[in-house]
């Protein structure tokens, strides 16, 4: 699943080898198995394992990143995700040492349901909301962030 805009269709290489190498990567991993934290892929990749309980929309904000891209990868649970043109939205907060940019509500996202085996993909021009409670109802999730340099 990789939903994005004409705009940003030929700006980045989605086969590029940091992807390619990632999507390996989560194909080989059974990230139900794995501890949370941190696991190298290849100059230029990570990847976050995390486990959490999905909250209310209100709870989560908005957020961005400028140095690299999300593959937001749905291991266990079911969450919706958000996602918005970040130049739709106003900056909030930043954190630059943690690579964050946190972003008002637009008032025009696209959600979308992740499942166990799904992925989406979020550039640095594209803000999004994860951990949502799909349908207002809270489930464990084993979630893994790839995060996949821009340069």
């Amino acid at each position: 699943m990789l939903a994005t805009s004409l705009e940003l269709a030929g700006k980045y290489d989605y086969l590029s080898e940091k992807f390619a190498r990632s999507i390996e990567w989560l194909k080989n991993n059974d990230a139900t198995k794995l501890e949370n934290g941190r696991y190298d892929i290849c100059e230029g990749a990570f990847a976050l394992v995390q486990r959490y309980t999905t909250v209310p929309f209100e709870a989560i904000r908005f957020e961005a990143h400028n140095d690299y891209f999300d593959i937001q990868y749905l291991a266990q649970g079911i969450e919706s995700f958000n996602v918005c043109l970040r130049k739709d939205c106003q900056v909030t907060e930043e954190d630059p040492a943690n690579d964050m940019v946190y972003l008002s509500t637009p008032e025009v996202y696209t959600s979308v349901t992740l499942k166990p085996g799904e992925f989406a993909i979020v550039p640095p021009e594209e803000g999004h909301q994860p951990r949502i409670a799909y349908q207002g109802k809270p489930v464990d999730v084993v979630k893994v962030v790839v995060k996949v340099a821009v340069k």
